[in-house]
């Protein structure tokens, strides 16, 4: 009777023995998988978004698109009243018809001012040559008047007549600079020009505003106005999700994130349908994070806590995700995720 007992005795201390040693096992296993295969469950799904602003002011005249309702590249988004721009332009334009008309004049009479300065020109020449003339018959007069071969009155006259020769070619020199003087241009025009095409080129660029279309595939997400709404450039009316690129933000703990890097494939699941399994990449690796405990300055100075933990909690990392064919009816910014980290990205839900 005792043989028997002993032999159970020893049965169950072999059998609690073993499971012992195979739940040690399965621990070992685990810590193990863990640290070459980390996953989270705090994650969530994220997609690049942009704000849609106007860039010009206006009343909202088409609003085709609705919350939460999926667009695609180059889909009217909405419409601005673009009869002040079509104003603008046509106003422009006319000026710059009618400035164009007033070169066109002006140059006209440019001309006829720079030939009246070039008969000028010539006038001058030919009072220079009256004037050397005049001169040289009075020089070549007065050796004869010794000799009796021309009278007095003669020589009077010749210099009487260079007189007016020089005197006219003062005159005409005046006149010369004064034609010069009166020659204007069209510089100050065509500069204006240039000013009135740049406002044609802005008049144009605002009925191209006047139109928002989408700039990728996406949703609408906050839409909160209506047709006839007055919308002011600078301001967002409501935000476009890219719906062509989805993320997956994983935290993880600091311990895990050697085993970690950018390329790194990922098995990934949402909690709305945990039986569909997404793979993925992780693009980054979040370089720094805001300590909840200590770390910032006040007034300059380090802030340190008067108190410690006795246990030490692991910080989190967020690791950006790529997700590779993401499915669009369950893709949601916000949802909740799993990411596993795997070697080759396959397998089954635990």
């Amino acid at each position: 009777m005792n043989n028997i007992n002993n032999r159970e005795h020893y049965v169950r201390r072999l059998v609690a023995i073993t499971l012992l040693l195979i739940a040690a096992g399965l621990l070992s296993y685990v810590i193990w998988r863990l640290d070459t295969e980390p996953r989270t469950d705090d994650a969530y799904v994220l997609a690049d978004t942009i704000s849609v602003t106007p860039e010009i002011n206006g009343r909202i005249i088409e609003l085709p698109v609705r919350d939460n309702q999926a667009v695609k590249k180059g889909d009217i988004l909405f419409r601005i009243d673009p009869r002040p721009f079509e104003l603008a332009l046509g106003k422009a334009q006319a000026t710059l018809t009618a400035l164009d008309n007033e070169i066109k004049l002006t140059q006209r009479s440019v001309n006829s001012q720079q030939l009246g300065a070039a008969a000028s020109k010539s006038n001058i020449d030919r009072a220079k040559a009256a004037a050397q003339q005049a001169t040289d018959t009075l020089e070549r007069m007065r050796p004869l008047l010794s000799n009796g071969y021309v009278a007095a009155e003669q020589i009077d006259q010749a210099e009487t007549a260079k007189k007016s020769a020089q005197s006219q070619l003062k005159t005409a020199i005046l006149d010369a600079d004064r034609a010069q003087a009166a020659v204007s241009g069209v510089d100050a025009l065509v500069a204006k020009r240039d000013i009135i095409q740049s406002e044609i080129a802005m008049a144009k660029l605002n009925l191209e505003y006047a139109t928002v279309r989408a700039p990728f595939d996406g949703n609408i997400i906050g839409l909160r106005i209506s047709s006839g709404q007055y919308v002011a450039a600078g301001h967002p009316i409501f935000t476009l999700s890219n719906t062509g690129r989805w993320y997956v933000v994983a935290n993880f703990r600091e311990t895990e994130l050697a085993n970690i890097t950018p390329g790194h494939p990922v098995l990934l699941y949402l909690l709305s349908d945990p039986s569909k399994r997404f793979h993925g990449v992780v693009e980054s690796i979040g370089s720094g994070v805001f300590p909840e405990e200590g770390g910032n300055d006040v007034a300059g100075l380090p802030r340190v806590p008067r108190s410690i933990n006795w246990v030490r909690v692991a910080q989190r990392f967020p690791v950006r995700i790529l997700v590779k064919n993401p499915d669009p009816a369950q893709f949601r910014i916000g949802a909740s995720a799993v990411a596993m980290m795997s070697k080759d990205a396959a397998g089954t839900a635990p």
